[in-house]
């Protein structure tokens, strides 16, 4: 069978159990097992087949139908037009973090600082950052040890293993160094929500990476309160939040003395970051 009606018949499993992308998907996972540019892919459809892939074809083909995400079965995604090695240890990037790491960028342009992030995960925040502020360093933490392993791995693909260290620690246990930002993608799911997500998510992604606590908030509270011992004098503060935490975090953020630089909106118009400045120590 060749590309094109492989694709079809993929694709059209998919589309018959219910995932929206099927198309796409099955284009990504194809492409990957045949170490192809899905470009490539599409431009050479009339090209036969062996059955040692179509046999690799089906079984990610039925991963996918059980739910699982696409970055998970290919063991990467792409984020900031790189390739992020990830797995169940860590949360599939996404596409609205990057407006994170565009605002950060602009701000830090041509300077020299110190980063903290907290949550690491992949490392993709960092390393995104650290690719574009090429006079910065920084450090990644996270509680657990094998995401901390694939920001390593991540780190070493992208060459920056001489400015970026990840560090198995949680935020409640970190004292070490001063930094001009910090930055954290913490989990902000309120615990009750969490069955209300997709299935892709809650029966794959880690669940300590996505519960935020009662109301969303516990971890969003410890990385604001730990930024006043961690922050340089007039150091930033860069938080991904949740939908409809805004006004919360705008107070406990206003309480632990910090001004608001500017806030970032996601594709549907809802306060998707917020940035922060420290304008006052205890």
């Amino acid at each position: 069978m060749n590309l094109e009606n492989t694709i079809k018949e993929a694709s059209n499993k998919l589309k018959n159990n219910n995932i929206t992308s099927h198309e796409l998907d099955a284009q990504i996972i194809l492409a990957d097992i045949m170490g192809f540019k899905r470009e490539l892919l599409i431009i050479n459809d009339k090209i036969n087949i062996s059955e040692d892939i179509r046999e690799k074809y089906n079984i990610a083909i039925n991963r996918r139908i059980n739910n699982e995400p696409v970055a998970y079965i290919i063991g990467k995604k792409e984020f900031w037009s790189e390739e992020f090695f990830t797995n169940k240890s860590t949360l599939v990037p996404r596409p609205e973090t990057e407006l994170l790491i565009y605002k950060i960028v602009d701000i830090f342009k041509n300077k020299r600082i110190n980063i903290l992030d907290v949550g690491t995960g992949t490392g993709c925040i960092l390393l995104s950052l650290l690719k574009e502020l090429y006079n910065s360093r920084g450090i990644g933490i996270d509680i657990s040890s094998q995401a901390i392993k694939i920001a390593k791995t991540n780190s070493k693909n992208l060459n920056l293993v001489n400015r970026a260290k990840f560090k198995n620690f949680g935020i409640d246990n970190y004292f070490s160094g001063k930094y001009d930002l910090i930055v954290s993608n913490p989990p902000y799911i309120s615990s009750k929500d969490i069955k209300k997500l997709s299935k892709d998510i809650i029966n794959f992604e880690p669940k300590e990476a996505l519960d935020g606590g009662l109301d969303g908030l516990d971890l969003i509270k410890k990385v604001i309160y730990k930024s006043n011992v961690l922050l340089k004098r007039n150091g930033m503060l860069a938080l991904e939040i949740g939908f409809g935490q805004y006004r919360r975090v705008s107070e406990i953020l206003k309480h632990y003395k910090f001004k608001e630089y500017s806030k970032i909106y996601d594709y549907n118009s809802n306060v998707r970051c917020i940035i922060t400045t420290k304008i006052d120590f205890y």
